[in-house]
């Protein structure tokens, strides 16, 4: 009974305070590959730019810096335009979704996962990044609710006590 009550505690406390399982990264790993990156332009070939790339991009949307997330959105939009295999694209669209999520774009995140998922139905990375984004849509949602209801509540009081009053 114990281990019931403490975990709905828990499911309550990361309601309400947004957590996720969605990994981030330091700025130091973000400044390392960015240099990476800068390397492989000088010669190497597009096999080894475009693995420097996605690591990049990977560390940029994980960042928690939301101007480093915002570059990773703008590169992977960029290079999303470029024909690729699916794995790629699948691999470029839940980055996308990742920085759309950390950015807040909790719909345009919904959209970019479930392009994902029509690519490989199965992979469980993007079906747990759809559910952390639902998650938070619900958790938006009843904040919103609750606020609304908070308003109306207020007005009609005043209402009440200004008509009180006559």
């Amino acid at each position: 009974m114990e281990a019931k009550i403490a975990a709905f505690f828990e499911s309550v406390s990361n309601f309400f305070n947004g957590t996720d399982q969605l990994p981030w990264c330091d700025h130091d790993i973000v400044s390392t590959l960015e240099h990476e990156v800068a390397e492989a332009e000088k010669g190497s070939s597009d096999e080894v730019k475009g693995q420097c790339m996605m690591r990049f991009s990977w560390a940029l949307v994980h960042s928690r810096h939301p101007e480093d997330v915002k570059r990773g959105i703008a590169m992977l939009e960029v290079s999303l335009a470029n024909k690729s295999s699916p794995l790629i694209t699948r691999e470029k669209l839940y980055l996308l979704a990742v920085g759309q999520y950390r950015s807040g774009e909790f719909s345009r995140s919904r959209e970019l996962v479930e392009q994902c998922l029509t690519i490989e139905p199965e992979w469980r990375q993007a079906q747990a990044l759809k559910k952390a984004i639902e998650e938070q849509i619900t958790k938006d949602g009843v904040i919103g609710i609750g606020l609304a209801t908070t308003a109306v509540g207020l007005i009609a009081s005043g209402l009440v006590a200004v008509l009180s009053r006559r």
